[in-house]
């Protein structure tokens, strides 16, 4: 065999799907082709008030399939929440899952599907130096995402998300097997979405588009063999050319989807942008800004958002990304000057045209934050500089991510981009 030095290939995987406005309603037909019999709905509160799993479950049982739902997910899953819906599931047996809901669910379903499959505790498949980073013994069975938001994209990743309580960090797992076996993306499920987590999935959804165009080239890894390859190579052409896509429709119709919920045209360009941007993060990775998002989550004290349950603390996934997404690209510029450009130029030409070549891309990105009512930095969200240390310290636990940002990212560097993102305007 051949010697290299460096990477020369990359992987592309990507879950099946049904794209369109009523394709819900033929989830019984998707769950019955892949041997589906009986299977656990797995949604939030939230999402079930809106009679959505219930419809996906009265779809599933004209095709002869048995299916209950749990609607215990936690918005922002922790790892008490995740194994609460691992033991709901372990009562009975089940052959399939269906996700239904924003990336909370489709991520509890994931782990649901694993941890049931194989048991083990969390902390064997958690991604390092949190946990072990085992891989699921084999297959998974068969589980159906039904995005109700444009966001997280976790329909198509083989990832899951986790708060973990005591540490006060986000970690998760990650593996090609909890890749969704089926998504089935109906627009129509996204038209009661209110106008912040409208907002703030949509940012999740720029900022999977704008790290993985921008993240360290896959050619520029170590070589892998074929057993040591994971999931997330690096920048490579199909991601690039997924995530382009995802620029436009984002710039034609984000700001359209967060004013006018009701547009179905826009709230279509946004799913269609949240399943490009999917596949292109879920094969090419994301970096920087998702790193800090963890801990900005994490540590979170007493911010509330409009729109999201109004029981406890918490920074919406989308905006703890966004927060430092300004300033994380102008540390990343250096290494790809042209892709940022053409990545601000593809968001916003009117805005690019009036910056330099490194204030591009944060130019646009903070104009679109402010035109859609995001805060304007971590001050925002009730951190100051003085929590910036321990902010630091939790990004700096996000290796698998860090080691997909395009340039070498020293703790330094981490205290310069949050301590920039206290306030971006």
């Amino acid at each position: 065999m051949t010697a290299y030095l460096h990477e020369t290939v990359f992987t592309w995987g990507a879950t099946p799907l049904k794209f369109g406005a009523g394709a819900a309603d033929e989830i019984g037909h998707d769950l019955a082709q892949q041997g589906a019999r009986r299977v656990l709905i797995v949604t939030d509160p939230g999402v079930a008030a809106t009679g959505v799993p219930e419809r996906v479950a009265d779809a599933a049982k004209a095709a002869g399939i048995t299916a209950e739902i749990f609607d215990g997910v936690h918005v922002e899953p922790t790892d008490v929440s995740v194994l609460d819906a691992v033991a709901f599931a372990s009562q009975s047996e089940w052959d399939g899952f269906v996700g239904v809901g924003g990336g909370s669910a489709i991520d509890t379903a994931k782990a649901v599907n694993l941890l049931t499959t194989y048991p083990a505790d969390l902390f064997t498949y958690v991604n390092k130096p949190l946990g072990e980073a085992a891989a699921p013994p084999g297959p998974l069975k068969p589980l159906v995402a039904v995005p109700t938001t444009a966001g997280t994209g976790s329909e198509t990743t083989p990832v899951c998300i986790m708060d973990f309580l005591d540490l006060k960090v986000k970690s998760g797992i990650s593996h090609p097997r909890l890749r969704p076996t089926t998504a089935v993306i109906d627009p129509l499920l996204t038209l009661s979405m209110p106008p912040r987590v409208t907002a703030a999935s949509g940012m999740d959804v720029l900022c999977h588009a704008l790290e993985s165009y921008t993240a360290k080239p896959f050619h520029s890894f170590a070589r892998h063999t074929p057993e040591t390859r994971v999931a997330y190579n690096g920048a490579n052409p199909i991601s690039d050319a997924w995530t382009e896509r995802a620029l436009q429709l984002l710039a034609r119709s984000f700001r359209r989807a967060v004013l006018n919920g009701g547009d179905l045209d826009a709230r279509t360009d946004m799913m269609l942008a949240a399943t490009f941007a999917g596949m292109g993060f879920g094969n090419a990775g994301v970096h920087i800004p998702h790193a800090c998002a963890y801990p900005i989550a994490g540590r979170v004290r007493d911010y509330r958002p409009a729109d999201y349950p109004p029981e406890e603390a918490l920074v919406p996934h989308g905006e703890s990304v966004a927060l430092t997404a300004p300033a994380a690209f102008r540390f990343t510029f250096p290494t790809a000057p042209d892709k940022h450009v053409h990545a601000a130029t593809l968001l916003d030409p009117a805005v690019a045209a009036e910056h330099e070549p490194s204030e591009k891309l944060p130019a646009a990105l903070t104009a679109l934050m402010r035109d859609i009512g995001l805060p304007a930095g971590l001050d925002g969200v009730g951190y100051g500089t003085s929590d910036v240390p321990a902010l630091v310290a939790g990004a700096l636990q996000q290796q698998r991510l860090l080691a997909v940002a395009p340039r070498t990212v020293r703790d330094t560097d981490l205290e310069a981009i949050l301590t920039d993102s206290v306030r971006n305007w």
